[in-house]
């Protein structure tokens, strides 16, 4: 019973990857050279508000992942060892990429309140599956 936990670390690595997407735009939009690769970073004055936007959700993709991938490890880990997954720690690894891929609009086109939900949301997530791992192996 450890292909949702697979399948949840896979979608939300592709998340991150998808995440470059509307950086990538933003970066477009203000005229990125092949100079700018020395110091891409520097550029991010230039880049228009909502570029600003996809720059942050980029980088909290890559937070948030950090978070979420030991979290699915430990479950793929307990899976190994017998442990039966609960409908929460199911729902929890599925639900945590829908949750982030709704993030980054919600963070480019500057809607707040449902920003924060996804981001609510996908941090509970990543707790409840720590909470169900580490419970499995505890008990186990």
């Amino acid at each position: 019973m450890a292909a949702p936990f697979a399948w949840s670390l896979c979608l939300a690595a592709a998340v991150v990857v998808l995440s470059i997407v509307p950086l990538g735009a933003a970066r477009s939009q203000a005229d990125f050279t092949p100079a700018d690769l020395a110091a891409p970073r520097a550029m991010f004055e230039r880049l228009p508000t909502w570029g600003k936007r996809a720059s942050w959700a980029h980088q909290n993709s890559f937070e948030a992942f950090t978070l979420f991938a030991p979290a699915c490890l430990l479950a793929l880990v307990a899976s190994a060892h017998g442990w039966m997954p609960s409908a929460v720690a199911v729902a929890a690894a599925w639900l945590h990429p829908a949750l982030r891929l709704a993030y980054l609009p919600a963070y480019v086109a500057n809607v707040p309140p449902l920003r924060a939900l996804c981001w609510a949301g996908g941090t509970i997530c990543t707790g409840l599956l720590y909470i169900e791992g580490l419970k499995a192996i505890l008990a186990g």
